[in-house]
């Protein structure tokens, strides 16, 4: 089973690929896009376009456009859209973000979880930059380490101590590229503990309802293996921060 189908299976409950309440995300968003009745919206690495549909509902003169590299992810995503009323007003693009270029900027990006696609924060930041419009807003999601990881917490994490930083060093880099948070979420545990339950158990039951499904056993080992590293290597030690930001 690739990891594109893990991923799918594991946030069936829990679309927003991040440890966010649905309340926390509603606000962010609602912060992100304040002041404007019209607007322009972008994701990178959007997945199943959970924050746009989400933020298209909420405006309804505002277009998104998310950019992903999981085909089935996007063809949920305009399920979704088409359900909600919002299809005529997002575009999605089946590409891999780096790649992504526009001819018009956009009011809104968006990257939160995905950082790792452009290979960490810092040029997650730089490529915001070039696709925002003056004034618009970032809201990016990375993690950090709330504290010093143990070895349990980085074979878990497949990570090195000097992959992230604490959240005071996170911010730190935000501040040093040139950029102000405005507003922002700092993941609580419930959050994590609400979304690990998730996606744990979403591709668990998957795997107990498709008992003869070829990926039936895969699917229940990811989902065993995950819920061990999480519970006993990361709880409590990997943090996740999510940043609405402007350029000065």
């Amino acid at each position: 089973m690739d990891r594109q189908q893990i991923s799918r299976l594991a946030h069936a409950h829990h679309p927003i690929a991040a440890p966010l309440a649905d309340e926390s995300v509603a606000r962010l968003l609602e912060r992100a896009t304040a002041g404007r009745e019209d607007g322009r919206a972008l994701d990178l690495g959007c997945g199943e376009g959970a924050w746009l549909v989400r933020a298209l509902a909420a405006r309804p003169r505002w277009h998104a456009v998310g950019v992903d590299l999981d085909a089935r992810a996007l063809t949920r995503a305009r399920e979704t859209a088409t359900a909600l009323g919002v299809e005529r007003r997002i575009g999605l693009h089946h590409l891999d973000a780096r790649e992504f270029t526009a001819k018009e900027p956009f009011d809104l990006v968006l990257c939160v979880g995905s950082t790792h696609a452009f290979g960490g924060l810092l040029p997650t930041l730089a490529a915001a930059r070039e696709l925002l419009a003056p004034g618009g807003r970032l809201l990016v999601g990375e993690a950090f380490w709330q504290r010093e990881p143990s070895r349990a917490a980085l074979d878990g994490l497949g990570s090195t101590p000097d992959e992230f930083g604490d959240l005071a060093t996170t911010t730190g880099l935000v501040l040093a590229d040139g950029w102000t948070p405005v507003s922002g979420h700092v993941s609580t545990e419930r959050d994590w503990d609400d979304y690990e339950f998730a996606w744990t158990g979403s591709l668990a039951e998957w795997a107990l309802d498709h008992p003869d499904h070829p990926d039936a056993a895969a699917a229940r080992e990811a989902a065993d293996r995950h819920r061990t590293e999480w519970l006993h290597g990361y709880r409590g030690t990997l943090g996740f921060v999510t940043y609405l930001l402007r350029r000065d």
